[in-house]
């Protein structure tokens, strides 16, 4: 679960994901039990809210500050481009140049670009806040069932 928490801050690794497998597989290697189970499905619920509102919300906050989703495409794609370039920070400051760009482009004005590519990262950060509460909420469900069963 520690892996798919770091996962969650440094998005190389598919954070929810781990955590919740690793509920998974607590469950099945000691067993199961009608306990455990219950666990493993409140640990569901949280990992579908999570990743539903990672990207709910921050699609919203770029919406209402004009930032098209094409933008958020090309940062995307860059983002993954710089991961390969300069590892790990390469997939930040990838994205960040992308969406900027990108925003330069349809702008025409590099300090508006600025502002719309800075709504863009605030709501990446809120995507990542969303995303790190379901992770820990997840852990201290399946903490407490531990303790419990």
């Amino acid at each position: 679960m520690a892996v798919g928490l770091v996962g969650i801050v440094l998005p190389v690794l598919p954070g929810l994901v781990l955590v919740w497998g690793a509920g998974l597989w607590w469950v099945l290697a000691d067993g199961g039990g009608v306990g455990r189970w219950i666990v493993l499905a409140l640990m569901t619920a949280l990992f579908v809210i999570g990743a539903l509102t990672k990207y709910v919300l921050p699609a919203r906050a770029t919406a209402g500050r004009g930032v098209p989703w094409q933008s958020l495409v090309v940062g995307a794609i860059c983002a993954i481009i710089g991961f390969f370039v300069v590892p790990v920070v390469g997939l930040l400051i990838g994205g960040v140049f992308g969406i900027y760009v990108a925003e330069l482009i349809r702008l025409g004005d590099y300090r508006t670009a600025g502002g719309t590519t800075w709504a863009a990262i605030v709501a990446f950060g809120i995507g990542v806040l969303v995303e790190l509460v379901a992770g820990v909420a997840m852990a201290a469900v399946w903490a407490v069932g531990e303790l419990v069963l």
